[in-house]
């Protein structure tokens, strides 16, 4: 088998050796532009989960590495002066020049030829002398841009600049430093590699960038300005460079990593952001998945089949922890102000990778230094604090997110509405929340959305206020208002989601006449006139949910619905006084909050779900979603309800571990305001972590609620808590001990004799 490998950097050199190494016969060949000791940047970081792949498949290298490594447990954060320390982290880091040259040397015992200063033939005429190719040639990898249409590669450039740099001294712990300069804030990322030297990263905004000067500095200043600007953090020490340049980080996604015989590895294929110390890491274990496959597999093809299937996932689940993690020092400034315990806790846990309770487990005291300085009574986790809106206290900061249940008749709620959400208000959250509840029988989605627009249906409700306020004292129940716009006259979910009824069809209204999906029924564009019936509408709704006895009321301004509908550009057309321009877009839903406002009772409070992006290119985007809460807020909104999406069939969601939490998280520091959070949450370690944050104020959860109508009572015994924040109901008392499951070995039967 003839191996051409196209880049000689760790991984195209590690896979060189594991595929000699597996097959002696093999005629491997790697191709590097660069002399052998040209590389980018300093220190390499590898996890010990990498480091147990190496050991079992190439001890010989492992050994290698394990005689250079440097190790350490701490991260230090240095915000405004304070230092916090936390410790139990564990990272081992090396020589980039150190590492490769252990690779090298692995190669050639190996019998691995090396061409080093020589520029690879194209990977289309290698494929054709060799079984196979392996295209690791970088981020700006050729092979990828020249078969771009079998790779489907997407590249994104992101905000910041930065630049690798080099200290002559070990920092005793991997640190992140902030400077606030006159010109916008700064951050340094730094880590040992040697006994005597360090990695420094110095990062910061495009715009920041430029008012600094460094868009002109020579690279000799730009190294002298950083190590004065972090001269207390180097202890007044220089920087030094490696021929480094001030770049923007390139996220790369492809639809396929292979085509024919031709695959890619590391960062021709992926890369995932240096503050989570992954790109080296992901090309070693992307060597180490490919020549395994290699050898369980008949063939190259079934074999880069399977590479790719095995890998993608694992990738793909970085990739969104790094986006995570780059898009948090993005927004640095947001974080500025936070207490110091709580910005460093912020920041440690910015990936969604290292949770509240994983952090504890690391380093229980820095943990619980940050509860106490958030007010957690001891032992009380901070999902169960409670938290205030206007005149109403939520117990604990969990809240059942609106689901349409499709269960209705004419609008009026009946038993399964009672069972619902009884069950959910016995089972501890702070605040439970019906389903969208229309304001007019034109308004409904399907035939079996519940509706406030009869006096029958606000009894009916009332039945169901009456049972939580008396059988779940404590817990608080909200009511969800709107009106489904272009989105009607469906069929219920199970039937087809969003599929037209096929009887029985009623007329559709919104902002412009744009059907929902293609061949979908048209909307009117509502008139004057209409407007002003429909904001009465929502207002008779208002007060019917007030004597029905609710505790919140929120107005559905999200998801492609009507008012949602005037929100977005892409489906308000307007060119009247309610489209054309976000203020002019946000005059309708602002009318419709100051009028269910003026009937809403004073002392209760009121919050907006809004889709915070559409996920469509000329949609709303995250600005907007800030101008959007900002004017909410300043009609009296309480808190904003943060979902994304849902306003076109055409979106391009980016689905992920509590993905819209972000959105949630800008707008409470942009805008001051307090925030529910919502999407993908689904562990009452990731709410803890995110209320801990201070990313937002309250967590809603659905599916976990439909999977366990007790979740957050249970979600109190898994973390040995008993306090106000999560009463059980008294008939319920004596399961709030988990139940025995199966045999144990306690006690266990004496088989042996002694002396």
């Amino acid at each position: 088998m003839r191996v051409a490998i196209i880049g000689g950097g760790p991984g195209g050199l590690y896979a060189a050796a594991l595929l000699k190494r597996l097959d002696p016969a093999r005629e491997v060949t790697v191709w590097e532009r660069n002399a052998p000791d040209v590389t980018f940047g300093f220190g390499v970081v590898l996890s010990d989960e990498t480091l147990g792949g190496i050991e079992h498949a190439d001890p010989v290298v492992y050994e290698a590495l394990q005689r250079d490594f440097v190790r350490w447990d701490d991260i230090d954060i240095g915000h405004r002066g304070i230092r916090y320390r936390s410790g139990g982290h564990g990272f081992a880091a090396l020589g980039r020049h150190r590492l490769l040259r252990i690779l090298q040397d692995r190669c050639r015992s190996l019998g691995v030829e090396l061409r080093f200063a020589t520029e690879a033939p194209d990977a289309g005429r290698l494929s054709q002398s060799h079984d196979l190719v392996i295209a690791a040639d970088g981020v700006h990898s050729t092979t990828r841009q020249t078969h771009a249409h079998a790779f489907g590669p997407r590249v994104t450039e992101h905000r910041c600049r930065y630049i690798w740099l080099a200290a002559d001294f070990a920092f005793d712990a991997f640190r992140f430093e902030i400077a606030e300069t006159e010109h916008g804030v700064m951050q340094l990322h730094g880590y040992p590699f040697t006994a005597g030297d360090s990695t420094v990263i110095v990062e910061m905004r495009e715009e920041v960038w430029r008012a600094a000067g460094f868009d002109t500095a020579t690279p000799q200043e730009s190294v002298e300005r950083c190590a004065k600007i972090f001269a207390d953090t180097l202890g007044g020490r220089p920087l030094r460079s490696n021929n480094s340049a001030w770049t923007t980080f390139r996220t790369v996604v492809n639809d396929h990593w292979s085509h024919g015989n031709v695959v890619l590895l590391g960062d021709a294929a992926h890369t995932a952001h240096f503050s989570i110390g992954s790109g080296t890491k992901l090309a070693v274990e992307d060597a180490l998945a490919l020549a395994a496959c290699l050898r369980e597999q008949p063939d190259v093809r079934t074999a880069l089949a399977a590479y790719e299937e095995e890998r993608k996932p694992v990738v793909a689940s970085t990739q969104r922890a790094a986006r995570a993690s780059l898009e948090w020092f993005e927004n640095l400034r947001l974080y500025l102000d936070q207490p110091s315990r709580q910005f460093a806790f912020n920041l440690l846990t910015r990936s969604r990778r290292v949770t509240h309770d994983n952090l504890r487990l690391r380093d229980a005291r820095f943990t619980e230094a940050v509860e106490r300085e958030f007010g957690c009574p001891a032992g009380t986790p901070p999902m169960f604090t409670p938290f205030r809106l206007r005149g109403l206290t939520l117990r604990n900061r969990v809240v059942v997110s609106p689901m349409d249940m499709y269960s209705a008749t004419d609008g009026v709620p009946g038993d399964f509405h009672l069972v619902h959400l009884g069950a959910r208000a016995l089972g501890g959250a702070g605040l439970v929340m019906t389903e969208m509840v229309c304001v007019s029988e034109e308004g409904r989605i399907t035939p079996g959305c519940a509706g406030l627009y009869t006096g029958r249906q606000a009894e009916a409700w009332r039945r169901v206020t009456d049972f939580v306020h008396r059988q779940s004292p404590g817990t608080a129940i909200g009511v969800q208002l709107g009106h489904s716009g272009r989105k009607g006259s469906t069929r219920l979910m199970w039937e087809g989601m969003d599929e037209p009824l096929p009887a029985g069809n009623w007329p559709l209204v919104a902002a412009s006449p744009l059907p929902y999906r293609p061949g979908g029924q048209i909307p009117r564009r509502l008139s004057r006139a209409q407007l002003t019936d429909i904001r009465e509408q929502f207002a008779a709704a208002g007060w019917r949910a007030a004597r029905a006895g609710f505790d919140l009321l929120e107005l559905h301004c999200a998801h492609g619905y009507l008012l949602s509908g005037f929100l977005s550009p892409l489906t308000n057309l307007r060119t009247d006084a309610y489209g054309g321009s976000l203020e002019r877009q946000l005059r309708f839903p602002l009318e419709v909050f100051d009028a269910v406002r003026a009937v809403w009772p004073a002392e209760r409070p009121m919050t907006v779900r809004i889709s915070a992006t559409d996920w469509a290119e000329g949609g709303t985007t995250s600005e907007d979603a800030v101008q959007i809460a900002r004017a909410f807020a300043a009609h009296g909104a309480d808190a904003i309800d943060v979902s994304t999406g849902q306003v076109v069939a055409e979106e391009r969601p980016e689905f992920g571990r509590s993905y819209q939490t972000p959105f949630a998280d800008m707008i409470r520091h942009e805008v001051r305001v307090p925030v529910i959070a919502v999407g993908a949450i689904s562990s009452w370690d990731d709410v803890n972590s995110l209320i801990l944050a201070g990313r937002t104020d309250l967590c809603a959860l659905a599916r976990p609620h439909l999977y366990d109508p007790h979740w957050t009572l249970h979600a109190a015994v898994e973390q040995g808590y008993t306090g106000p924040g999560a009463v059980w109901p008294a008939p319920y008392r004596a399961g709030s001990r988990r139940p025995r499951t199966g045999r144990t070995d306690d006690p266990r039967p004496r088989l042996t004799l002694s002396g």
